[in-house]
């Protein structure tokens, strides 16, 4: 029983004005349950209350089943109520796998909790949950039972419709489901099988019977171009369709910059900014202007669209931007943050033409270093709109006198001199500041007239286009010294330091190739810059950049400022994409609020006679809120990246079907337990080749210098090697890739025996074994028939696919355990390395 007495609700009054028959508030009920001695059941609680008419307690019930909807409290099998935290429950979301099984991933924090296929039954990837430890599994992880769905993640999903046995169903393209959906002939609403539709889900899933849903939309057919990018927005839960408010502000928008909205402002109109992007760019967010000043100091403008002016906090458009969260960029098409009346528009900086702009003016000496900033609201006339193209041969055409596209240019030429006469300035500074530049390939694709994939070709990274970045860097580091100062609750871009394991692996990587990381457990930007600048001509450059730029964490929105590791800034935000990202649209509210608000901050400019504005008006944010920004903002962006490596996937494993049976070269991208990934050379298209695949031997994976080692042969294949392979397999709806070799050994490699370090040797004879261990079987080598496939070592966390870019893959099975036979295992290496040394 509870030590609290029924007559004792301290807010019995509250419920008394609300209720005709009031019963105790939640409140109340709550607090009672946390001190009585365990769960009560609804007649035990009625008794303990008192309740004793039916109407108190029907009412009672009405509330239990409230509180539990709620999350206060939950039920056991018993229908007995506790609240969630005395009753040993996980609330967390849930991670389907395409093999059947899943995971929880717990609000929490901590490791996740592994879900059977049988569990897996009655939720869906994305639905929140409520699940019990039920026991662990032989590598010490955590298995999981569910108790309650508590929420749905999606009522919706996009799959293709079948016909067989009978029944109609709807089989998700989302590969992290693996239900069916049954259709009822009444609710096809004109889709024919075969067909791409949205269906909408009507009965949920349970333990023994499949969900039951509706035809809401139907797309198209499977192979339609553009369909993978249809089926990717709705996968991910992309917004893709403005809702009737947001169109309706969007419409009282005028079409141009009104006298009313120039006033207060600085005019800048008569400095020749210019605009420098993509060939293909339609929105303009920045533009920019250098003028030259004395003994080498000059004064850079970094002019941002001016997207607060136009999208007031908490109107339509404001939350459709927070929905959205930012721009999503697939191949040749966009999913814009804002109407493109505002994108492509009126925020969008086009030349020639009167835009509002949120400008920063730095005074940045011969140095590089920044002496003064002023950040105010502007009036700006961009006098061109520039491709990097256009730029680059401006800048390498410098000494020519007949240039084609100098002349063209002309009017804004010698200020493209002047930008970049500061870009090697900051350049210099970069260097000496020792931030981290990974030389990577980006890539961009080509179509035909029917979409089908003509080309992938490397994008290249010129002056130009580094020249805008230190631009914006400096810009950006700018605003973030300008928030830490101001003190309010803003939103930084922060990216934390390697962590200490990734921190020894790398290092023992490095050292395996005669290579030193500087600053012993804690290096710093400039250590790692220093290998970069080592690795420049040698042949493995590549595998070693790769290597690093997985130990690397992932950037993050954050209020609490950590700084930025890769870059080497103490303080670092993002201010200069309002059009296309949410959180740069929060620190410009958070800056014009310090322009006009009534506290004086240095490095701001107000015009006289501007009016003022509460911090309510423009920037009604506290820290929590700014937490849950850098949440939101963070999880939209992961989505829209996810999203894009999912159509492209999709796009090169059509490409690569008309290849079937050929031959290509690539390099080996990534070693696994269950393989190799390679990437083919000059089309960047990834895909497997499995370990039965390799020649005849049992391969041990060494993972911590990234290679997979021929038991009896010692034949070796390593992260970078370059191989001979043929295209076995490509399959569209997993976009899942299958090599095999067509040369038993590395090119230009000899069949050798390596000599392995006695510690190298025994890492991977432990992560063997525990891989047996957990197969019940034997050693990993080639097998006739086997049906394993690459999932199933997918479910001890080592897939790639859904790693985001710069991380390593996600070792669930790194126990406790684990990581104390790793210790032994140092410490065996360490007395022998003694006693040899003596």
């Amino acid at each position: 029983m509870s030590k609290k007495k029924p007559g004792s609700d301290p807010h019995a009054a509250r419920e008394a004005e609300r209720y005709e028959n009031p019963i105790p508030s939640r409140e109340f009920i709550l607090d009672y349950l946390h001190d009585s001695i365990g769960p009560m059941t609804h007649p035990e609680l009625c008794r303990a209350l008192k309740l004793r008419d039916d109407e108190s307690v029907e009412a009672l019930r009405r509330r239990l089943i409230a509180m539990c909807r709620d999350g206060q409290l939950v039920s056991n099998r018993r229908d007995a109520f506790g609240p969630l935290d005395k009753m040993n429950l996980i609330k967390g979301k849930v991670i389907g796998h395409p093999e059947g099984f899943g995971f929880v991933k717990p609000d929490a924090g901590g490791d996740d909790l592994f879900l059977s296929s049988h569990q897996m039954r009655r939720v869906m990837d994305g639905d929140r949950v409520l699940v019990r430890v039920s026991g662990y599994d032989r590598r010490g992880r955590r298995e999981g039972s569910i108790v309650e769905v508590v929420e749905r993640g999606s009522t919706e999903l996009v799959g293709r419709l079948f016909y067989e046995s009978g029944a109609y169903f709807v089989r998700p393209e989302n590969p992290r489901i693996t239900q069916d959906v049954l259709i009822p002939p009444g609710d096809l609403n004109g889709a024919k099988e075969g067909q791409v539709v949205v269906a909408e889900m009507t009965t949920a899933p349970s333990r023994h019977t499949l969900p039951v849903g509706r035809i809401a939309e139907v797309l198209g057919e499977h192979l339609d171009p553009g369909m993978e990018i249809d089926i990717a927005i709705r996968n991910h839960g992309i917004p893709h369709e403005w809702p009737e408010a947001v169109l309706t502000q969007a419409a009282k928008i005028p079409d141009e910059v009104t006298e009313a909205d120039k006033a207060n402002r600085v005019d800048l109109r008569d400095l020749p900014f210019v605009t420098i992007d993509g060939e293909d760019a339609r929105d303009f967010d920045d533009a920019v202007y250098c003028k030259p000043g004395l003994r080498g100091n000059r004064t850079l403008y970094v002019a941002i669209a001016d997207v607060s002016h136009y999208v007031p906090v908490g109107t339509p458009l404001d939350q459709e931007g927070w929905r959205r969260g930012n721009s999503v960029y697939f191949p040749e098409h966009v999913v814009p943050m804002l109407p493109e009346k505002l994108s492509n528009g009126l925020c969008s900086l086009n030349p020639s033409v009167d835009r509002l702009a949120m400008v920063c003016e730095m005074k940045i000496n011969a140095e590089g270093e920044v002496l003064d900033y002023k950040f105010f609201e502007g009036v700006i006339h961009s006098h061109a709109r520039l491709t990097y193209t256009q730029v680059a041969q401006m800048i390498a055409q410098r000494s020519e006198s007949d240039s084609p596209v100098r002349e063209r240019f002309k009017s804004v030429v010698k200020h493209i001199d002047q930008l970049y006469a500061l870009f090697q300035v900051l350049l210099a500074a970069r260097n000496r500041r020792g931030a981290i530049d990974f030389d990577t390939t980006e890539t961009r694709i080509l179509f035909n007239a029917d979409r089908k994939i003509s080309q992938i070709v490397p994008t290249e990274r010129t002056d130009a286009h580094r020249l805008i970045e230190e631009c914006m860097l400096s810009a950006n580091v700018c605003a973030a010294n300008l928030l830490e100062k101001s003190g309010l609750p803003a939103l930084y871009r922060v990216h934390d330091s390697p962590k200490e394991e990734k921190v020894i692996a790398l290092r023992e990587f490095l050292g395996e190739l005669s290579l030193g990381l500087g600053g012993g457990g804690d290096p710093t930007p400039k250590d790692m810059q220093r290998v970069l600048a080592q690795i420049g001509d040698r042949p493995d450059k590549n595998m070693i950049q790769t290597v690093m730029l997985r130990s690397m964490n992932q950037a993050v929105y954050d209020p609490e400022n950590i700084g930025h590791f890769g870059l080497n800034y103490e303080a670092y935000t993002h201010f200069t994409s309002p059009i296309r990202r949410y959180p740069d649209l929060l620190v410009h509210r958070a800056i014009r609020s310090l322009i006009r608000g009534k506290k004086r901050v240095a490095g701001l400019k107000r015009v006289k006679g501007a009016p003022s504005l509460t911090q309510e008006q423009i920037y009604p944010y506290n820290m929590q809120a700014m937490f849950e920004a850098g949440e939101h903002c963070s999880l939209t962006e992961r989505r829209a990246d996810d999203a894009t490596r999912e159509v492209v996937s999709w796009l090169k494993c059509e490409y690569l079907q008309e290849h079937v049976g050929d031959e290509m070269e690539g390099v080996v991208s990534a070693v696994t337990n269950f393989g190799l990934f390679v990437e083919l050379t000059d089309i960047y298209i990834e895909g497997l080749v499995h370990i039965t695949n390799l020649p005849q031997d049992y391969y041990n994976h060494d993972p911590s210098h990234h290679r997979l080692i021929g038991e009896r042969t010692r034949r070796v294949f390593r992260l970078g090697d370059r191989l001979k392979v043929r295209v076995v397999r490509v399959d569209l709806d997993t976009r899942k890739i299958d090599f095999e070799m067509a040369g038993s050994r590395p090119i230009a490699e000899e069949d050798r025996p390596v000599k392995v370090s006695a510690k190298a040797k025994m890492m991977a004879e432990m992560h063997e074994e525990q891989r047996q261990r957990k197969r019940g079987r034997g050693k990993t080598g080639p097998r006739r028939g086997s049906s394993e496939k690459r999932g199933t070592e997918a479910k001890s966390g080592e897939s790639r696919s859904s790693e985001p870019k710069g991380s390593e893959p996600k070792k669930r099975g790194d126990s406790k355990k684990t990581r104390g036979k790793r210790k032994v295992v140092k410490k065996k290496v360490a007395a022998r390395r003694t006693k040899k040394g003596r």
